[in-house]
């Protein structure tokens, strides 16, 4: 069944709207990721030009012959940029890999930031000259996109509205394009992606070239998310869950398997995982702890977080 419980919201409101449409955006947003975890967004402000062209550039790459693709594998680099091949990453307390292979790209620092120290180069793909462009302004899209939105929620919270801003300012956010090859056996345990829950502060999704998200409610039932049509699908990471002491949720979920008939097709998923700074604090805010919701989390920065985490889906050593 389709999820009933996922709040749909207008980003225009927060960004051109007035007082009044900016408080309402504020709460839905915030009500939304308290109680679910997950929104659907409209007028988010990420072209469908850039989506569909990177679709494009996405399943051309992904039909390369396997060794064309393995050029652009580096396993030193943990899957953070390029090529990641069929079955290396499996979720957090799985053993199974996930039925997926997949291509990172990440920042890009332009204005002389000392942090472009700390990032890989993003590999590029000689065969497809257009793919870097086309994935960097789609990248820039989502950025912005999810910047309005941490201002909105840094609102809420009760902070500053810029609360983030400096924090995200050339963060280590991720373009990952995803590819569910057709299953061409029974699967003994794996399915496309396992349930976990995102690393991140926010995730920003553009749609999937077929259906099978589902994200378990509060009462452990596993519920099929499927967005308007002109929808981002954000939800809520780790991170953003850590920083509020659990105040806002980051809610399991996964890819399922589709039907045996379905079997040989491919499913494409285009994901951006936004992150901070490696040296943002992630200790639980003052205003989200109280008797009622003690303290659950030991102090780290998003950086030993990322690392900690990349260990146990085993793309890091």
């Amino acid at each position: 069944m389709a999820i009933t419980n996922i709040p749909a919201v207008d980003l225009s409101k927060f960004v051109h709207g007035t007082k009044e449409q900016r408080e309402e955006f504020i709460n839905e947003l915030g009500k939304a990721w308290e109680e679910v975890g997950f929104v659907t967004v409209k007028n988010h402000g990420v072209p469908d030009e850039y989506i569909n062209a990177f679709y494009t550039q996405v399943k051309r790459f992904f039909e390369f012959p396997t060794e064309v693709k393995l050029k652009y594998e580096d396993p030193e680099n943990a899957g953070q940029r390029g090529y990641t091949s069929f079955g290396r990453e499996h979720a957090k307390g799985f053993d199974a890999p996930d039925l997926k292979e997949f291509w990172q790209m990440g920042q890009v620092v332009s204005d002389g930031d000392q942090i472009a120290e700390e990032y890989p180069e993003n590999i590029r793909v000689d065969l497809l000259p257009d793919f870097e462009e086309i994935g960097r302004k789609l990248y820039t899209a989502f950025e912005q996109s999810g910047a309005h939105l941490l201002r909105a929620i840094a609102l809420y919270l009760g902070l500053e509205e810029n609360y983030f801003s400096p924090k995200i300012h050339n963060g280590n956010s991720i373009l990952r394009a995803i590819h569910y090859p057709p299953i061409v056996g029974e699967p003994k345990s794996s399915i496309r992606a396992e349930q976990h829950e995102d690393i991140n502060l926010i995730t920003l999704l553009a749609g999937a070239s077929a259906e099978g998200l589902q994200v378990k409610d509060k009462d452990g039932n596993w519920v099929s998310v499927n967005a308007p049509e002109g929808h981002l699908v954000i939800n809520v990471g780790d991170m953003l869950q850590r920083l509020t002491n659990n105040v806002l949720r980051s809610t399991t979920h996964r890819v399922v398997n589709p039907p045996r008939e379905l079997w040989h097709t491919s499913r494409y998923s285009i994901p951006f995982f936004l992150h901070p700074r490696s040296n943002m604090d992630l200790s639980c805010l003052e205003s989200c702890v109280s008797d009622e919701n003690p303290i659950q989390y030991d102090a780290i920065t998003s950086g030993e977080y990322l690392h900690e985490r990349l260990r146990e889906i085993g793309l890091k050593k």
